[in-house]
Order: C-alpha cells, then structure tokens, then sequence
C-alpha cells in the first residue's frame, strides 16, 4: 500500500515516547491503533485519553485506540511504528514476524543497541524477519523529550531513510509546524548517534552529580561527539550526520536536559546512589545502561577507542566508583584534538 493512501498507523509500544509519537500522528488526522504490554495502560488510553502510568494528568489525542493485542495492532495498518525499548523487541516481535511483511512501512523511533547481537534496530528487525528489506526501514531520532512533544513545543529531529521516495513520503506524515522533520538517508549514523548518546548522558549526569562543574560537563560532551563520530563511521556512517539533529542536537538535550531519565541516572550515580537501587526505583526504562554494554563491545569488536564510553561502562557494570572513573580519562596521555 502507497504511504500516499494510509487511512491509520500502528504504534507499537505506549512507553513515554510511543505515547507521545502517537499522540503527534493522531493530532495530524490519522487514527493510530497503540499496541501496549501494561493492561492498565489499555485501560486508561481507552476510557480516560491519558497514559496513567507514563504520562499522568496529559490529555492525549482522542483518535489513539489502544489494544493489548499484539497482531491486532500490527495488520491494522500498512505503516508501523516500532517504540519498544531495545532490548525487549526481538522477545516481543518474534513471534508475530510474519506480520511484519515486505508491503509495510516500519519507522524506529528506539534507540539502542541489541546487547547480544550488537544490531540496531533497523538491523534487529531485518534479522527478525529477514523478509524485510533495508530500504523498507526508516528511523526518527533527534532532540526530542516526549512531554515537550506531548505539550507541542517546537521539536526539530532528523528521519532517515535508504529509500529517497519512501523517506519523502514519511517525511510528510510526521513533519508539522512544531514538529519539523529533516530528512537523511544516512540510517546507521542516526541510530548509532541516537543509541550512544544515552550512555553519554548518564556519565555527564555523573559528573555533574560530582559537581565538577560547566567547564567538564562541555568538554565532556565535546569529546563525546568524537567518540561516537568514530565509531559511527567506522560502521559506515557519514561524519555530518553527527554534527547534526541525530548527533550533537540529541546529545546536547541528554546530556543536559532535566527530562533525561539518563542524565538523572547518573547525576544520582555521582552523588552516591547505586545503580540497582535506581533501577529498583524507577518503572521506566533507562536505555543508556544496557547501551554502555553494547557501545563497549561494539568499540572493541571494531577497534574504535571509547574511553569516556568505557569509564561509563566500567561504571555502571564493573563496579568502579565514579571518582575513579574521572581521574583515569584526566590522567590519559595528552593528545592532538583532530588526530
């Protein structure tokens, strides 16, 4: 089916964001079926318009229908948006691969990467369901806080799409006056920067919970942005795309932003709390933890040196006090920026 012709879009996953991408598609006139795991959550976006659990109190778009019914929601629509956290979609799509057939349109708006298989998700799904074709895949990432897009604040993100026809016609559907939608074909450096910008935010978190100060806090977030446009292109990316929406836009909002659930980590990690007393606390996915793990593998598997990537993950899964962690990249030889 022609995305020209889409009469309704599946969403599937009704975490902060699903909701929120829903919520922005239904306001533009298309009805949006939402597939959500919580039964609670069926229940409250049905009778109430709300999402109780992820975003209490905020009204959301009377034409979102939301189903626990997994198959239900996927042949509804010939366009289908994936929001489930990384490293629940092979578990959750597996089973139902055969509904996610060669005439669908899937958008991943997740960001992450498989901790087993070091996929992104756009690789994930191919391998899922290896009737799907690349070019089928588009990916949505940028700065974007669910509740900013929730209240209709201006949003700027980035799609990109191997397919220049298909990204133009989703660059349609999503694209509106506060939510302006740039267009890439570059898949890869969108989600690699949308996926480790996360890690990166939980360790700027712990050093602002150290309270080292602004001066760290940008030249961490600078040098960042050099690790991941390393590895990035390593894998095939292009080096622009990280100096943009999906690169250095979505890392300056992680790493900075009070709505970052990553940074809010590790500003907790830094003033002492441990890591699975927060998980413990929190019902909401943190993705950057399980991230740290995949970018560290990925950069050993091609060779690319992470070292702020390796301190958080040395962090969050070794055990290292986040003193420690600091000290160790300040000790590092000096070196030339652009080498």
């Amino acid at each position: 089916m022609s995305l020209e012709k889409i009469d309704s879009i599946s969403v599937i996953g009704a975490g902060s964001w699903g909701s929120a991408v829903a919520h922005l598609l239904a306001t533009q006139g298309y009805p949006v079926m939402l597939w959500a795991f919580e039964p609670e959550v069926v229940a409250s976006i049905n009778h109430k318009h709300e999402n109780s659990l992820f975003h209490p109190g905020i009204r959301l778009a009377k034409a979102i229908r939301c189903s626990a019914s997994l198959p239900e929601v996927l042949q509804a629509s010939a366009l289908l948006v994936i929001a489930i956290p990384t490293q629940f979609i092979r578990s959750t799509l597996t089973a139902v691969a055969a509904l996610l057939d060669p005439n669908k349109t899937i958008v991943s708006v997740s960001k992450g990467i498989e901790n087993d298989s070091l996929m992104t998700v756009s690789q994930l799904l191919c391998d899922i369901q290896p009737k799907l074709r690349p070019e089928q895949i588009g990916v949505l990432s940028g700065p974007s806080f669910s509740r900013e897009v929730l209240d209709g604040l201006p949003t700027a993100v980035s799609l990109a799409c191997a397919d220049g026809k298909r990204g133009k016609a989703l660059q349609r559907i999503f694209h509106c006056n506060n939510f302006r939608t740039y267009l890439s074909h570059d898949v890869i450096g969108v989600e690699i920067g949308g996926a480790i910008k996360n890690v990166i935010a939980i360790g700027v978190g712990i050093a602002d919970g150290l309270n080292f100060g602004f001066n760290a806090r940008a030249g961490l977030i600078t040098r960042s942005l050099a690790e991941i446009t390393r590895l990035a292109t390593k894998m095939g990316a292009e080096a622009k795309t990280l100096s943009g929406l999906a690169g250095m836009g979505d890392l300056l909002l992680t790493c900075t932003g009070d709505l970052s659930r990553n940074r809010r980590l590790g500003l907790a990690i830094g003033r002492g709390k441990s890591l699975a007393t927060l998980l413990k606390e929190s019902h909401m996915i943190v993705e950057g933890v399980e991230t740290a793990r995949s970018a560290h593998l990925l950069a050993k598997k091609h060779a690319v040196e992470m070292p702020i990537v390796e301190q958080v993950y040395q962090v969050l899964h070794e055990d290292k006090p986040p003193l420690q962690a600091v000290k160790e990249l300040l000790a590092r030889d000096p070196k030339f920026e652009f080498a």
